[in-house]
């Protein structure tokens, strides 16, 4: 049965992947790609890896995949903008996936020790515990870096959205701070009006 659920699992995680990158609605993407996290999700509860498939939920479906459809439903995107140069591109797109997938194979072909220290770490101990040692002692270099990466990208991400522009109005707190009453509000003396 654990068989069966593992096949039925990556056949529904293939086809919701597939879809994300040939559907053409972004919004039916993105809700493919809710799919396709919880395929993982499901595949990672069946290897016994707990801690990575709710963080996969909450992280990804929970905070992630929400973001990106309030972002593609906010935006007024013209699809068919977006399908004008599918042809040209098609070769460079061609090689850089065929490169990945190259070096996808060569990971997996000949990554052999680590997994199974991870193994032997998640039979001795929960694997949240066997996750953070392994992470934090033969991995700690990678994930510096990593964390890094991420650092010099959110630090560029907010320098590139907080340009100044020449049309933006903004408010100076100091001068609505240092308004007097004269500056803003002006008596004027008017006859009274007499009814005859």
């Amino acid at each position: 049965m654990i068989t069966f659920t593992f096949y039925l699992f990556s056949l529904i995680l293939i086809f919701a992947a597939s879809r994300v990158i040939t559907v053409k609605n972004p919004v039916h993407a993105a809700l493919f790609l809710v799919l396709a996290f919880f395929s993982s999700a499901a595949i990672w509860l069946l290897l016994q890896a707990e801690f990575l498939a709710m963080a996969l939920i909450l992280v990804y479906v929970g905070a992630v995949m929400v973001l990106f459809l309030f972002v593609v439903m906010m935006l007024d995107i013209n699809i068919s903008r977006l399908r004008e140069g599918f042809v040209s591109h098609l070769p460079v797109a061609g090689l850089v996936g065929a490169i990945i997938l190259v070096e996808m194979i060569l990971v997996v072909w000949t990554w052999q020790k680590p997994v199974a220290e991870v193994a032997t770490a998640f039979a001795v101990q929960p694997n949240t515990v066997a996750l953070g040692q392994v992470l934090y002692t033969h991995y700690v270099y990678p994930f510096e870096i990593a964390a890094a990466i991420l650092l010099v990208a959110m630090i560029a991400a907010i320098a590139l959205t907080m340009r100044k522009r020449s049309n933006q109005k903004s408010q100076k707190p100091e001068q609505q701070v240092s308004v007097r009453r004269s500056d803003r509000v002006r008596l004027v003396k008017m006859p009274a009006e007499s009814k005859d």
